[in-house]
């Protein structure tokens, strides 16, 4: 029968065989000077001494670990904190968009509503994963345009290229979208003619760019500091602190956002 010890008994227990160690230590140490030395005393302190090196190293070697654990675990619920918060931060936008056209056009509304529902069970189930296949993430992003496809009654230029290798990378789920969804927020949705997304990625030896631009009226301002962005950063630099390159840059009517991912 296996015996469950709690965290405070360890620690009792610990304490009392270290205290031990160094009362056994000195109860030597004073018997020596009283009595003379003893054959082999010099041999038994050298052994006491390596008893309470590896005792102290044990502990130090626990007690890191200890705050690696800790610090993971903590680096861990606030990534899936941020995850949870792209969900909401999407679909949100979309259903407000839907129910202004469930009057004007209830077939077409749908239409939205299943490929909606197509986008959140990716999202719910998939989106909570460490890592994703590439062409799933992809196949998202297609769902997405898809999506804008079936609702806006103007013309958009959509390019949406992707050049990738036969090897199917893994990485973070849920990226990628948040620039996409910008691009639409910002851009196509409030330009009345004229508007495009072009979106090119790129998928070679172990790395992948990802590069957005986007047209946007001249007095809508593109903000760079919006939860979705905060939250694309943060999570970058949880999953690759050293490994990623996330640059932004507008003029006064286009928006342009490349993130580069390395080591996957």
């Amino acid at each position: 029968m296996k015996l469950n010890i709690s965290d405070s008994k360890k620690r009792i227990i610990k304490r009392f065989y270290n205290i031990a160690l160094i009362l056994i230590g000195l109860i030597l140490v004073i018997f020596n000077d009283t009595f003379g030395k003893l054959e082999g005393f010099v041999e038994f302190i050298a052994l006491y001494f390596i008893l309470v090196f590896i005792t102290i190293a044990h502990w130090l070697f626990k007690q890191i670990k200890a705050l690696i654990r800790l610090k993971n675990e903590k680096a861990k619920t606030e990534l899936m904190h941020l995850k949870s918060q792209v969900n909401p931060h999407f679909f949100f936008n979309m259903l407000n968009n839907l129910y202004g056209l469930v009057d004007k056009d209830s077939k077409k509304a749908q239409q939205l509503i299943l490929k909606l529902s197509d986008m959140m069970r990716y999202s719910i189930y998939d989106g909570e994963k460490d890592k994703v296949l590439l062409s799933e993430e992809i196949t998202y992003l297609e769902n997405y345009i898809e999506l804008h496809k079936m609702r806006y009654h103007k013309a958009i230029d959509i390019q949406f290229n992707i050049d990738t290798n036969p090897t199917d990378y893994e990485i973070m789920p849920l990226l990628f979208i948040i620039l996409l969804e910008n691009a639409f927020k910002h851009g196509v949705e409030n330009l009345r003619e004229n508007a495009y997304v072009h979106v090119n990625l790129v998928a070679h030896n172990n790395e992948v760019t990802f590069a957005i631009e986007n047209n946007f009226e001249e007095v809508q301002d593109h903000p760079e500091t919006g939860i979705g962005l905060k939250n694309l950063k943060r999570r970058l630099e949880l999953v690759y602190p050293k490994n990623h390159t996330l640059t932004i840059s507008k003029t006064e009517t286009t928006y342009n956002a490349t993130l580069n991912i390395k080591g996957l």
